[in-house]
């Protein structure tokens, strides 16, 4: 099965897959398309490895799709995908944290608008916090944790080309600069964290159930990200 990608895109950590390496792997997915494209066509070209790659994956509340291609005790490579649609998806709507450091590179589409906030106590926009992995029993529910304020600190835009990287303390959202096909690959590190934290508006359900993603999904949409990657010059 084809699950490792390549030496000539990721060789392997010296040491401990830290943010400085993430980031130097984005660059190089960046940088050589032509062996990034080659490791999906090999996927594809995998049964067992569309299928295993389709069962660890899956459909975000919000409509896009969250592939892991590749997994393992050091870290992880995604490619995360807006489908195409007439208007610009919502993308990860609800400012949130993440337990573990990345680097992305977009590889199709515009681009993504991103908003970073910070938590404040008198100015800035209300919101209930909540706790993702805190639940020993379901690590996937969202346990109350009072409420927040958040201010926008940054509004970086990361288009084709560019590599974003952000650590555990980051708060931010994500969604399509534009309508079309968007996808972007990120290399994603050990936990750093036990939990993280998830803000919703007030009023917002807090439920929001993954979908399944089946392995005729996995195959559309990596085949999609695949020919975008090879009609650009």
């Amino acid at each position: 099965m084809i699950d490792s990608p390549p030496p000539t895109l990721v060789a392997a950590p010296a040491g401990e897959a830290d943010l400085t390496w993430l980031r130097m792997v984005a660059h190089r997915v960046r940088d050589t398309p032509g062996a990034f494209l080659a490791w999906l066509e090999e996927i594809l070209g995998d049964e067992e490895a569309v299928r295993a790659a389709a069962k660890r994956s899956y459909w975000h509340p919000n409509g896009f799709a969250k592939m892991v291609l590749h997994a393992s005790a050091d870290f992880r490579i995604r490619l995360h995908v807006w489908p195409e649609s007439e208007e610009p998806s919502r993308g990860e709507s609800n400012p949130h944290s993440h337990r573990w450091e990345f680097a992305s590179a977009i590889v199709a589409g515009e681009g993504l608008h991103m908003v970073e906030y910070r938590e404040t106590t008198e100015v800035g926009k209300a919101h209930d916090r909540y706790r993702y992995g805190a639940d020993p029993a379901n690590p996937a529910a969202l346990l109350a944790d009072g409420e927040a304020r958040l201010a926008v600190e940054k509004t970086p835009h990361v288009r084709r080309g560019d590599v974003y990287a952000c650590d555990t303390t980051v708060v931010h959202t994500v969604r399509p600069i534009a309508a079309g096909l968007t996808a972007t690959v990120v290399i994603q590190g050990p936990h750093r964290t036990g939990t993280t934290v998830v803000y919703c508006e007030p009023g917002q359900t807090d439920d929001q159930p993954n979908g399944e993603l089946t392995e005729a999904d996995f195959r559309d949409l990596v085949g999609a990200v695949a020919k975008a990657v090879a009609s650009c010059p």
